[in-house]
């Protein structure tokens, strides 16, 4: 396996359009980096560029310690799984497997033993005789990632892999892909626009916008520890409270300007009214099972701020209710006028 650099990557297509503004990143050999963003914000772009596909206007990529900036794709010893399966329909899934080796020439011994442990990796040995047509969606995605194992590439790429599955085959994949990353060791550079895909893969995270890094971390300090708004708002589910600083006047020191709050809904407490709290009217409550999500307004009326709390599922909460809300205080979060992170204050008086 190998490391991956970019520096200072840059790429311009015609149109203007500046699909990645001087990317620096590093990823070590062996680690799990998922690139995560909204549409549009260079994650495919800056994949495509490692892999080949497209040329960066400016900068260099390094795979281990060798320049291919200008190496074509079949040069630079990686394998990309894309969004569609892309195997070929007339093939059988041993064929599918085996393919790549053969049109680089690979003894057949070396092509049956790579085979034979990517099928046993991917369960996929009951249907090695079958075609892509005879196969369901999760199973023709597993192919697919077959295919990338048996070549054992420096470094594998993937592109939105999961994306055609249904929820329960996208979280018994997401257990494959963490499994097999385990056990191969591999580089892996995973691009998704999925953020609860990214926390479970990413041995670190990528968070990009408008062709910016915004934060790279591990996944908990993405949480835990923002960079700045967006990377708040955008790593978590539910997603987090934001709430300007006039909201909670009287508590908060505005110095310089005004702060925005923010508070993620698992850590603000639904209790009774009364000192120490503010007054939030229940709007909506959603049972999930585990936990209960549920949509207040501050100031207990209808027109307030809308605030979102998470609660254990057997707190006996009902809509058109007054309640009290408290914050926990060592997971503040403030964020000045351009949305950066700011360490003052950390807490409420």
């Amino acid at each position: 396996m190998a490391s991956v650099q970019l520096e200072q990557v840059r790429k311009v297509y015609p149109n203007g359009h500046i699909a990645a503004h001087g990317l620096d990143l590093e990823i070590p050999d062996g680690e799990f980096m998922v690139l995560v963003g909204p549409s549009g914000c260079g994650k495919s772009t800056a994949l495509r560029m490692i892999a080949g596909l497209e040329t960066p206007t400016g900068g260099r990529i390094l795979i281990g310690d060798r320049d291919v900036t200008t190496v074509p794709p079949q040069d630079r010893d990686i394998a990309m799984v894309f969004q569609s399966y892309a195997l070929y329909p007339h093939m059988t899934v041993r064929e599918n497997l085996a393919f790549g080796l053969r049109m680089r020439g690979a003894r057949q011994e070396t092509i049956d033993r790579r085979v034979e442990e990517a099928s046993r990796a991917l369960a996929l040995e009951p249907m090695l005789g079958r075609k892509p047509a005879q196969l369901s969606g999760g199973q023709r995605q597993r192919v697919a990632l077959g295919r990338a194992i048996v070549r054992e590439p420096k470094v594998f790429l993937f592109d939105e892999p999961l994306s055609n599955l249904d929820a329960k085959l996208r979280v018994e994949t997401r257990a494959e892909l963490a499994r097999l990353h385990r056990r191969l060791g591999a580089t892996v550079i995973y691009v998704t626009h999925d953020q609860e895909e990214a926390m479970t893969l990413g041995s670190r995270v990528a968070v990009m916008r408008d062709g910016y890094l915004q934060q790279v971390a591990p996944p908990m300090e993405l949480y835990r520890r923002p960079a700045n708004q967006f990377v708040a708002g955008f790593v978590g589910s539910p997603a987090m409270n934001f709430l300007p600083g006039q909201l909670v006047s009287g508590l908060l020191p505005t110095p310089g300007g005004e702060l925005t709050l923010g508070i993620r809904p698992h850590d603000v407490e639904v209790v009774t009214p009364g000192a120490g709290t503010l007054d939030a009217w229940v709007d909506v409550v959603e049972p999930r099972g585990s936990e209960l999500l549920v949509y207040l307004r501050l100031g207990g009326n209808h027109a307030g701020p809308e605030l979102r709390a998470v609660t254990p599922p057997d707190l006996a909460i009902e809509p058109e209710r007054l309640v009290g809300v408290r914050f926990d205080r060592e997971r503040l979060h403030w964020f000045d006028e351009e949305g950066g992170s700011v360490d003052f204050p950390r807490t409420l008086p």
